[in-house]
């Protein structure tokens, strides 16, 4: 059905405010570069209106952490099938851009702007031109949606197309309007089907069945590999993709730029670290209490946007970060977990089997 939502002012007699409309869509689109925020925290802008080799304009093109690139369409009057149908064709313009494309897109955007120093400043990470646009997403923009478009991208999505749909409705308070926005699936969900279609240029085979796990240079490794867990917080972006691990999945660990360390089996599902408990020699303990993040953690444990999760692991064989091993070709990814369907994946794996021989121990 439709996506219907609406605000009550809070008293002892709740009064419903009165829906409206924006003078246009160009306000909305206008609103969402002022401050993407209006979107999501976890993109960055870095084109608009910008002119596809098919000849259309693309309203907003953003750009994630992991370096994958999020098309956003703004439906204004267009039918379902035109919106979708339009998205699609320029999602097949932009997974093809390269590295040297992206950049002359952010400098029109920006008025001369670099993309890298843009990236760096807005993340606080540098960005890895060999992964950008490895995946890319479509959001579709309205200030409603119909039963044929919910259909339309359902049907996407389960068919790991990575496409969403945003709901903005504006609502009327004396003078003021106010927004509201819904998404139309958590886009944590629609993040793991970006995450599904990391590839290397035009190369996919099937997954194998190996998931990759980044961890983050800014936690303890040592922590890990004693207590036996994987940890991301910080935002929905790095925390969600936790999800996507099962007790027995086989995981291979990487820390950005310094390589990778370590092979595990999961042995349960994701939890909040304020719920986890690690063995100590005084008997079990709250991690916030053990961990030499533990105060950082804590600090936002009550927020769940930005609050730290945990996922135990039964290490296979790891080594400590001075031993990370690293090659040139190795897959590396900014998302906390992904399914790679890459030949890169394979031949990583192939290789780590070496370099862990505890790999397969039961």
């Amino acid at each position: 059905m439709p996506i219907q939502h609406a605000i009550w002012k809070v008293g002892d007699k709740p009064a419903r405010l009165s829906p409206t409309r924006l003078p246009s869509e160009q306000k909305l689109e206008s609103m969402i570069v002022s401050d993407p925020r209006i979107l999501f925290g976890e993109w960055m802008l870095i084109g608009r209106q910008e002119i596809s080799n098919h000849g259309g304009r693309i309203d907003l093109l953003a750009i994630a952490r992991d370096g994958s690139l999020v098309l956003i369409e703004l439906k204004r009057d267009r039918t379902p099938r035109e919106i979708v149908a339009q998205a699609l064709d320029y999602a097949s313009w932009v997974g093809q851009l390269e590295a040297d494309k992206i950049a002359q897109i952010y400098q029109r955007f920006s008025d001369g702007g670099n993309l890298n120093d843009a990236f760096q400043q807005y993340f606080g990470i540098a960005l890895d031109e060999e992964t950008l646009n490895d995946s890319h997403q479509i959001i579709i923009v309205a200030s409603e949606l119909d039963p044929s478009t919910e259909r339309i991208i359902t049907y996407l999505n389960d068919r790991d197309v990575a496409i969403n749909a945003v709901f903005f409705q504006v609502f009327q308070h004396g003078t003021e309007q106010l927004l509201s926005r819904a998404w139309f699936i958590d886009p944590a969900e629609t993040q793991a089907n970006v995450v599904s279609s990391v590839r290397t240029r035009g190369e996919k085979e099937p997954w194998n069945g190996e998931f990759y796990v980044s961890y983050g240079d800014d936690r303890s490794w040592d922590d890990a590999r004693k207590y036996g867990f994987i940890s991301a917080g910080g935002s929905v972006w790095a925390s969600r993709t936790l999800q996507m691990l099962s007790s027995g999945d086989r995981i291979w660990v990487n820390i950005p730029q310094k390589g990778y360390v370590g092979v595990g089996r999961v042995r349960e599902s994701v939890r909040p670290m304020s719920e986890f408990a690690v063995e100590t020699d005084s008997g079990p303990r709250s991690a916030l209490d053990v961990l030499k993040n533990g105060a950082r953690f804590r600090e936002h444990a009550e927020d769940p946007n930005v609050a730290e999760y945990v996922v135990a692991v039964d290490w296979l064989d790891t080594v400590p970060v001075e031993k990370a091993f690293r090659e040139i070709g190795f897959f590396g990814n900014q998302n906390t977990v992904c399914k790679p369907a890459t030949p890169k994946w394979r031949h990583t794996v192939e290789r780590l089997k070496n370099v862990f021989p505890g790999w397969d121990r039961k």
